[in-house]
Formats: structure tokens, sequence, C-alpha cells
């Protein structure tokens, strides 16, 4: 067989279903031998959609999707989409085709080092020189993608090299369990716990994967220990629960930050620094921390655990789990003082609730947007959200029942996901309502995807916040400055824009309104463009009202 039709058997066996991108004529042997296979080759507009579309999918099944380009500028086009995935821990495969080995060597149409330019966004980045390593190359690619934490991985495959002949088969797939912390590790920490009378959880993108929420819901529910979420580890915990402290993000200090102010014991779980440095919420790092993630803790002055529980996430929580049964059993569970914590969610349901019933027009507040968006929203339902000062508000306002019903660029922070992604997330779970909320900015960054929308007839809407410029960092430039720099563009005539790509649109400036055209949008079939006029005069006022916080007792 050749070598294209091997890759492509691998990929099978190793339960890859789906694979998104722009070919080109370095991967037409690759092409040819997608016809028939079991893999789903769907046709992307963009590299930078294909990646974020196979980075959705994988973050909502847990499972490795791939993307595709040729060499040179479609290598180049997917590595934003890669990167993005592989710091916020997706397992995604990226394919790209090259010049054949005759003329890598010297100056040649298109030739780049792909392989060399993808190694700092990858975990592994490797271009087939043997066809015959095509079982071995896929085994492990798929392997270091799935091992904690999840991250992208690179193969390329020459012209060449994809129609020579090889005898070969693939691998056959084996999961082996991820190892735990030892009991002597765990003592420590449950010790350190029992000492403390003022403890509090920071989640974060690790309590997601893995079983980890359920485990983390039966440390709550028997301490009562109050819960922060990192803003991609909203739904580790419930909204409802009375544990629920909801999320921690934002630059300024928020009421969630006064929490850990008033802990006395900082337990991280799953807790990546990419997302929100630890200076911002340990500032003279006195705090002190029990660390228990897959990997060690990073380096970092303000991070500085006195016990670290390296393993498997969700069986260190078991571990736990355990020794308070035991406890409680005997009458010796530990008991905390928790009330602060208690007023920090009561504080926050305010928050939340504060403009539920607003009447303004001819712009939205993002808070009432956000009310209405979580109404029309079940527990299930998904929401992704973009980069700029709607993720802000996203971070803050929309909290989550389950795992994976908020999907926020946070490490990376790539623009222009939203779009592309709804669409990878209604192909995983059609069942589901699929909302994705873009700025205007961020959403024409990959507009040229309403086409694909529509050619796959995905249930989906797309509510963009319009401002006319880059909000978040006019936002960033007037608290810093006192003024902002030339940041304003025009935009398209939003409901001839989705009219001309077959979506339904409309333009609500009302928020009287709002509510029943998310509703309506919602249950149309098939793509929906929702536009709104946002009212960002809210970013200042929001800073000030920030800039003033006390603790909540």
């Amino acid at each position: 067989m050749k070598a294209s039709d091997l890759l492509v058997r691998c990929l099978e066996r190793e339960g890859i279903t789906h694979i998104f991108g722009v070919p080109g004529e370095e991967n037409a042997d690759f092409m040819m031998s997608l016809k028939g296979s079991a893999l789903n080759f769907v046709l992307t507009r963009h590299e930078q959609g294909a990646a974020f579309m196979a980075s959705v999918y994988g973050r909502l099944t847990g499972n490795p999707v791939a993307c595709l380009s040729t060499l040179g500028p479609g290598a180049t086009n997917m590595i934003t989409g890669v990167a993005d995935a592989n710091m916020d821990r997706v397992p995604i495969l990226a394919l790209t085709g090259q010049a054949g080995t005759e003329r890598q060597h010297k100056e040649s149409h298109q030739v780049m080092d792909v392989v060399e330019m993808y190694r700092p966004v990858t975990k592994w980045s490797h271009a087939i020189l043997d066809p015959g390593t095509i079982p071995e190359v896929v085994r492990k690619a798929v392997r270091l993608m799935r091992s904690e934490k999840p991250g992208a991985v690179l193969i390329e495959l020459a012209e060449d090299v994809a129609g020579l002949e090889v005898e070969a088969e693939p691998l056959e797939p084996r999961r082996f369990r991820r190892p735990g912390p030892d009991d002597k590790t765990v003592d420590q920490a449950y010790e350190l716990l029992k000492q403390a009378r003022r403890p509090i959880i920071i989640a974060g993108n690790g309590t997601i994967r893995k079983r980890a929420s359920r485990q983390l819901r039966r440390f709550c529910d028997a301490t009562g220990i109050g819960v922060l979420s990192t803003f991609m580890a909203k739904g580790c915990v419930d909204r409802d629960a009375d544990y629920c402290l909801f999320t921690i993000g934002l630059q300024q200090k928020d009421f969630t930050a006064c929490a850990v102010d008033d802990a006395d014991l900082v337990i991280a779980l799953g807790y990546d620094l990419v997302e929100y440095p630890p200076k911002l919420w340990n500032p003279d790092g006195g705090k002190p921390i029990i660390h228990i993630d897959f990997l060690p803790a990073e380096v970092d002055s303000n991070y500085h655990p006195q016990v670290e529980c390296v393993g498997d996430l969700a069986h260190t929580l078991w571990m736990l789990n355990e020794r308070l049964a035991g406890d409680e059993k005997q009458g010796a569970a530990p008991r905390f003082e928790l009330e602060s914590q208690r007023a920090t969610r009561r504080r926050m349901l305010e928050e939340f609730s504060a403009y539920a019933e607003d009447q303004t027009e001819g712009a939205i507040r993002p808070q009432k947007a956000l009310w209405d968006v979580r109404q029309a929203l079940g527990p299930a339902d998904i929401l992704l959200s973009g980069v700029g000062a709607h993720k802000m508000w996203i971070g803050r306002y929309y909290q989550c029942n389950e795992p994976n019903t908020c999907l926020i660029p946070n490490g990376f922070c790539s623009m222009g996901m939203p779009l592309p992604g709804s669409i990878a997330a209604h192909m995983a779970f059609p069942e589901r309502k699929i909302l994705a909320i873009a700025g205007d900015g961020d959403f024409l960054m990959n507009v040229q995807e309403m086409e694909t929308a529509r050619r796959l007839n995905a249930d989906i809407t797309v509510m963009v916040w319009e401002d006319g410029g880059y909000g978040l960092i006019s936002w960033k430039q007037d608290d810093e400055f006192g003024e902002h720099s030339d940041l304003a563009f025009g935009n398209p005539d939003w409901e001839n824009l989705a009219r001309s790509f077959g979506w339904t649109g409309r333009y609500v400036s009302k928020s009287a309104d709002l509510a029943d055209a998310l509703s309506e949008a919602l249950a149309q079939k098939g793509p929906s463009l929702l536009v709104i006029p946002i009212d960002y005069r809210e970013n200042a006022l929001l800073s000030a009202r920030l800039g003033e916080i006390a603790r909540p007792l």
C-alpha cells in the first residue's frame, strides 16, 4: 500500500474520526487515501478555522482530532489555532504536507521548515522520512496528545514520501492508567487541610478532564469548602451549589479575590499558571498552598506549594475523599469557618441579577445580555466565547452547571475561535443548543467560515457584540493611561451579511427585545446571526467599582 494509505489506516485505528482542513497539491495522495475511509474530512475556508474546529471538537470530546494544511502558507495559517489548542491543553493532531525530499535542501517554491516552526507550540513535531515508521510515529503522536497534560502534535508528510510503497501495519492502541500520588504525600496534604480553618479551592483547567469534576463535587459536598474556578474550569462544580464561588481571573481585584485573601490555605486543583498568574492572588507569596495536579508545579516565586500531590487528579481527590469518609465515621471530620465565602457567593449572585430587568435602548449592557443568555441555555447547552472585552464579561458573569459547557480560550488567547468552534461543537453534540459570543473584531477574523456553517447546515447561533473597535484594548489603555489610541473600525450591514451566506440574521438594539430574539435564534434550524450594540461604557464603570472593593463580610 502507499504510505498515505498506511497513515490513514493508523489514524482510523487510533479512533480519530474527523479531519478539518484545506488541502493542497503536496497532500494530494493523502486526500485520495481518505476517500472511502472511516475518517470524516471537513473542508473549511481557512486553515486557522480548521485548527479551531479541531481544537473545540477535541476539547469537548477528550479525543484527538486532526487539522490538515498543505506546506508553506497553509502551515503558517494553521499554526495560530494549533498553538491555541496546545496552550489550552487540547489533544489535536496537525497534519501538513511538504515539498518532495529532492528539493527540501535548497531554496524552492513554498518550502520552509514547518517542523521547526511548530516545535515551540506542540508537544512533538516530526517529519516522516521513512514510510515504515508511520505506525510508530502515529502511535507516539496520539499517546503524547492524550497524556496529561494533553496538547498538540505535528506530523509532516512530504509529497514524494506519501506515494511510496510500504509493508507495515498499524500498531494496536493500548491505554494505561495514569499513576497517582503516594499515600504519604496525600497524608501530608490531608493533615495540612485539617489544620486550616478557612481553606479555599482554586480549580483550573485540569478539573474538567478525566472524571475529576465528579470527585471534586464529592469532596466539596463533604467539606463545604468553596471553589473558585478559572475561566476554563467553569462547571467543575455546579453553579447552584452553595460552595460554588464562581470564577476568578480578572486582572482587577474582584469580590472573589477577597475570599482568597481571607483564606488560610489554598488548594490548587489542576491549576495552570498560564490562565491566571499567582501574583494576582498571592502577591507576597505567603499563602500556604497544596498543589494537586497531573504534573509538578511550575516554579514561580508567588506559587511555592507546601505539598505537591502529583498524579491523576481524580484519583488524588478520591484518596482525600476516602480519608474524609474515614474521619466522618469516627466523628473526627474537620470543620471549617466558611461564612466569609458564603458572603462572597451572595455578593456575586447580586451582581449577576442586577440588570436582569434592564430596559435600555440603543445599546445593551453586557450584564443584561449574559443574564438573558444564561436563561436561554440549558445546563448541558454550550457557550463559546472569543477573546476581547466580551470574554472578560463572560468570564465573570456566565456560570455553568456542567464541565465543558462554556469554552473560553485562556492560555494562548487567540481571537477568531467562536464561529469555527461553534461548527465543531454542533458536530460533537448536535442535540444541544450551541451559542457563540464574539466581538465584532473577533467574528470578522474568520467570517469566511459562515459558508462552512451553511454548507454543513450547522445548527448554531452566533451573537456578535458590536462596538466598532477593539474594546478590550481600549479598556486596558483607558485604565492605564486615561485614554486610548485609535482602535475604531467599520462593520458590514449585518443582516445583509447573514442573508448573503444563507443565514438567518437579526439586529437587536432594545434590551427588552433581546430574550425573545435569542430564543427565536436558538430555535431556528441552521445557522443564525444575532447582533447587538454593546454598551461598553460599562467597562470603565466596572473597573471603577472593582477598584473600590472592600472585603465582603
